[in-house]
């Protein structure tokens, strides 16, 4: 696939999320997904997940600890079978009603058309901070 291929795709995987499409975004990555988000004990969304099963408990647990207040990709930068993208998000921990604010970068590995692997590096003190209770 060409690098404006995948960072189409990419993108779309971006509007399924951002529209609460898990469907549609399961279409767009591979069985066998290796999804990571930074190891810490105090988000309970962390960790490394796997296949589409991790995927959809990844999502779960995320739509059961925070609401989504803004999240924006502004940058995507391709090569080969990479696609990295920058972006924001502010995003609200329901058990302490506190809002949090990050810039982020993701990073996408693409194979056989699909998401193969998704890796997030972003502001964990700044999430754990929100998530703590007063």
């Amino acid at each position: 696939m060409s690098e404006q291929t995948n960072i189409e795709l990419v993108q779309q995987a971006y509007a399924a999320f951002g529209s609460g499409d898990v469907p549609g975004l399961l279409r767009l990555i591979a069985a066998d997904v290796i999804w990571h988000f930074p190891e810490c004990a105090d988000i309970p969304w962390a960790g490394t997940f796997r296949g589409h099963e991790g995927g959809k408990q990844f999502l779960g647990i995320l739509s059961q600890t925070a609401d989504m207040e803004a999240f924006e990709p502004l940058v995507f930068v391709a090569q080969s079978d990479q696609v990295v993208v920058l972006g924001h998000e502010r995003m609200r921990a329901k058990s302490a009603n506190r809002s949090y604010e990050s810039h982020w970068a993701h990073s996408f590995t693409l194979g056989g058309g699909k998401i193969a692997e998704f890796r997030e590096y972003t502001d964990t003190a700044a999430i754990v901070g929100a998530l703590r209770r007063a």
